[in-house]
C-alpha cells in the first residue's frame, strides 16, 4: 500500500506545534506560581546596642528616684478662744524674757501641772519641717502676752499652740486690759463661737474675757 508522504509531513508538523504550545503553557504557569509565592523573610536579630538601650530603659524605670524628705502637715487652725483653752496644757499671762518666760498668772492648767505664778518656763519653737513655721512671729524679751501652750512630752518645755494661734498681745492692766491676737490670718474669730465675717482679720478681746473662758474649761 502506498503511503502519502505529504500527508505524513503535515500531521507531524501539526503534532510538533501542539507539543510546543503545551510546553510554553507549562512554563508560564510555573513562572506565575513562583511570582505569587511570598518571598521568604528572615527577621534580623536585634543589635547589641538596641538590647543594651532597652535593658537600660527597663532598669531606669524599675529603679525608684531619690527619696524626698517628707513634709510635715500644716498646723491645726483654731476658731475660738474656747477651742484654744480646751486644747492647751497651760494658759498663762506673763512677760517674755531673754532666757524664757516669766509666769505672772495661770489662767488654766491641765491636771498634774506644777506651774504657778512666779515660775519661769522654757519656750520651744515649732518643729522644723512645718510649712507654716516660716510665717510665724517671734516672741521677744519685754513682750507681755497670754500664751496657750502645749507641753512637750519628752522635755520640760512648752510650745504655743499652732504658733501664732496661741499668742495674744496684752496692753493695759486689770480685767479690762486689751488682748489682741498676734496674727490676723492665724487667729481665732470669736470667744465661744466662730464669726466667719471676722475670719482673717484678727480678734480683739479683754484679759477678763480670756480668764472667763479658761475658767469654763474643765
Amino acid at each position: 500500500m502506498a503511503v502519502d508522504l505529504r500527508r505524513t509531513r503535515s500531521l507531524a508538523a501539526t503534532a510538533a506545534a501542539v507539543l510546543a504550545a503545551a510546553a510554553l503553557s507549562a512554563c508560564g504557569s510555573a513562572d506565575a506560581d513562583q511570582a505569587a509565592a511570598p518571598a521568604p523573610t528572615s527577621a534580623a536579630p536585634p543589635s547589641s546596642a538596641a538590647t543594651s538601650s532597652s535593658a537600660a530603659t527597663s532598669s531606669s524605670a524599675a529603679t525608684p528616684s531619690s527619696a524626698v524628705p517628707p513634709i510635715k502637715g500644716k498646723l491645726r487652725g483654731y476658731g475660738t478662744v474656747r477651742q484654744l483653752s480646751e486644747a492647751a496644757d497651760l494658759v498663762v499671762r506673763g512677760e517674755v524674757e531673754a532666757a524664757g518666760f516669766r509666769v505672772d498668772e495661770v489662767l488654766r492648767a491641765a491636771a498634774g501641772s506644777t506651774v504657778r505664778a512666779g515660775a519661769r518656763i522654757t519656750l520651744a519653737s515649732l518643729p522644723s519641717g512645718v510649712p507654716d513655721a516660716a510665717h510665724m512671729s517671734t516672741l521677744e524679751a519685754g513682750q507681755v502676752v497670754v500664751l496657750y501652750l502645749a507641753k512637750d512630752p519628752t522635755a520640760p518645755t512648752f510650745r504655743t499652740l499652732s504658733g501664732d494661734f496661741g499668742v495674744f498681745d496684752v496692753s493695759g492692766t486689770g480685767a479690762e486690759a486689751v488682748a489682741v491676737t498676734r496674727s490676723q490670718a492665724m487667729a481665732v474669730s470669736g470667744l465661744l463661737t466662730e464669726d466667719p465675717a471676722a475670719s482673717g482679720h484678727g480678734f480683739r478681746t479683754t484679759l477678763g474675757q480670756l480668764r472667763t473662758v479658761a475658767a469654763q474649761v474643765r
